[in-house]
């Protein structure tokens, strides 16, 4: 996620610069053949040409319009895992507690089953996030030939590998028992086999008398909220912005863009003779708008991909473990995410 209020001229020409290439060797190009010979037939009227321009922009608008909401829901799951997580840490803490039907246990041995409770779940947000951040086949970083290059440079320098130093092999291990950690690889959804493990240890405190009924039921409930909470943001990874609209909105942009020095041309030679060369700074600056636009809606569609307008799991992972541990009195507390480059993830 960018945090800078706004874009310094580097960095958007990092993003678009390369674009700009292209755009203007092809305005010249357009303009030196219509100027240097008397292809004027080359020309197209700027009516039909202008409402194409419309058109597109409509169809671009809407692919950004759905690509926001991708992204927005996204951070409103995981800003509900947060409250989720709160509410687990808090009722754990206060209603698992030894009653005269209760088997005798110390108070140590209550606090290490309190922590248990809350380690693991601290294992599954970091877990969540792993699982998430496997790249599919139609984002950036899985593309062939040089857009994949360009995605996977992007995820490694600005985005998951800006930030993986942070989050060693070890950082789940941390949370969870050594035989947990190993079971974990037998799994094809380690992250739902670790709420489930979280419902077999409540079935276990309840029947050793340390969680009356109506507390168990309130605990699995929010247990259920986090296979919701997953569940969401697994329907977000897995299933693409329908293609029809994210691959025909860069279709569309590319015809308009190959057709604009057409128009531009013949309109800017009515200024006169010199008047077609400043059909190209016009070409380029419009084509260029499209562009981004094009781009702005296919690096959003995506908020699981690892790349820098991503939502920042890692930093609400982060959240959240300090929040619990803090809950559980720990006093070896890690940091908050620092962004890095203007973004945080």
């Amino acid at each position: 996620m960018f945090v800078q209020k706004n874009f310094s001229f580097k960095n958007i020409m990092a993003i678009t610069g390369g674009h700009l290439i292209w755009l203007s060797a092809w305005a010249l190009l357009v303009a030196s053949i219509y100027y240097f010979t008397d292809w004027k037939w080359l020309s197209i009227p700027w009516l039909p040409l202008s409402v194409i321009g419309t058109s597109v922009a409509f169809y671009v608008g809407f692919k950004n319009n759905q690509a926001y909401d991708r992204l927005w829901e996204a951070r409103k799951i995981w800003g509900a895992i947060i409250n989720s997580s709160r509410s687990w840490g808090s009722t754990v803490r206060s209603f698992i507690r030894t009653t005269p039907s209760s088997q005798d246990l110390t108070e140590a041995e209550l606090d290490q089953l309190k922590e248990s409770l809350i380690n693991r779940h601290i294992a599954w947000t970091y877990q969540l996030r792993e699982q998430l951040l496997v790249t599919t086949q139609w984002e950036h970083a899985s593309l062939s030939g040089q857009f994949g290059k360009v995605g996977q440079k992007r995820r490694k320098r600005y985005g998951k590998g800006a930030f993986d130093e942070d989050i060693p092999e070890t950082h789940l291990k941390k949370y969870l028992s050594e035989k947990e950690f190993t079971g974990l690889t037998q799994f094809r959804n380690p992250a739902t086999r670790l709420i489930d493990q979280q419902a077999q240890e409540l079935a276990a405190i309840h029947e050793k008398g340390l969680l009356n009924e109506l507390t168990h039921i309130e605990l699995q409930k929010i247990l259920n909220d986090f296979y919701d909470h997953q569940g969401r943001a697994e329907r977000i990874k897995k299933f693409p912005l329908p293609r029809q609209y994210g691959s025909m909105s860069f279709i569309f942009v590319c015809i308009f863009i190959f057709m604009l020095p057409f128009g531009m041309v013949s309109e800017f030679d009515k200024l006169g003779e010199w008047g077609i060369w400043l059909s190209v700074p016009f070409c380029i600056m419009t084509g260029w708008i499209f562009v981004v636009m094009e781009l702005i809606g296919d690096y959003s569609e995506n908020p699981f991909e690892g790349l820098e307008n991503d939502v920042p799991m890692f930093s609400i992972c982060r959240t959240i473990e300090i929040d619990l541990l803090q809950m559980m009195g720990k006093t070896d507390i890690p940091g908050a995410v620092e962004a890095k480059k203007g973004v945080l993830m």
